[in-house]
């Protein structure tokens, strides 16, 4: 379905596993030409959840166009075969993006994805691109997570905690920007605890609020929400400064 001047999509939530991703593909000159952003309406087995609404700000401030998808409740609480629930998740996306295919000269080359870990993730999206013909691109599989935090910092990527669901991170995290004294934290949390560094799996999730692929910095207001155990910012105002 695309040829080998065709356009790259990129899956993109506004964390920093999806941003990485995008700024590896940039840096190696693969032609980027729309966001992809998956809006769950409650919670998800294949997709990022909070704060998915500020994508669109930070499709602006990286100057490439987003393509929302906005899927009916996957009702992933009542989940009783993940597997087919992964594959159920998937088909909005795959019906956006041959939509997509079908518009873009060339069709799609590529999609790339941020995914480290998860075997459950990464399956499906290559098949979904085997059956659309195209490539994947994902550059933090199997990486050493410690050397992929690393590296994000050192490119200048801002990346805030935005959730937290896992025992050791408590209301403090909430908000906080990753920088090397949160990776010393995070790493004796994670033998502690067994918290993954990069958070995989939702033990915490990110918004990368500025980058060397930005034009302008994300601006947060927010409130926390704190149930005893978990929580999450609320953002009550985001704009581009």
């Amino acid at each position: 379905m695309s040829d080998a001047d065709g356009a790259w999509v990129s899956l993109f939530s506004g964390g920093k596993d999806s941003a990485w991703a995008l700024y590896r593909a940039l840096e190696r000159g693969l032609n980027v030409e729309r966001l992809v952003t998956v809006h769950p309406t409650g919670d998800s087995y294949m997709y990022h959840v909070p704060a998915t609404e500020l994508a669109g700000l930070a499709a602006g401030s990286i100057g490439i166009p987003l393509l929302e998808v906005e899927p009916d409740d996957f009702e992933a609480d009542a989940v009783t075969d993940a597997s087919a629930q992964g594959d159920d998740e998937l088909e909005p996306l795959e019906a956006a993006l041959r939509e997509l295919d079908a518009e873009l000269p060339g069709g799609i080359a590529g999609v790339t994805a941020g995914a480290v870990e998860s075997e459950y993730q990464t399956s499906r999206i290559e098949g979904m691109c085997d059956r659309l013909g195209c490539d994947l691109f994902a550059p933090l599989w199997r990486e050493d997570p410690r050397e992929l935090a690393d590296a994000m910092l050192e490119a200048g990527f801002e990346i805030r905690i935005i959730r937290v669901a896992a025992y050791g991170l408590d209301e403090s995290w909430l908000g906080r920007t990753i920088d090397a004294d949160a990776l010393a934290e995070l790493e004796a949390l994670n033998e502690e605890y067994g918290v993954h560094i990069l958070g995989e799996g939702g033990e915490f999730e990110t918004l990368v609020v500025d980058g060397p692929h930005m034009d302008r910095r994300i601006e947060l207001e927010y409130e926390t929400e704190w149930d005893g155990t978990r929580g999450t910012i609320r953002v009550t105002d985001a704009r581009l400064v």
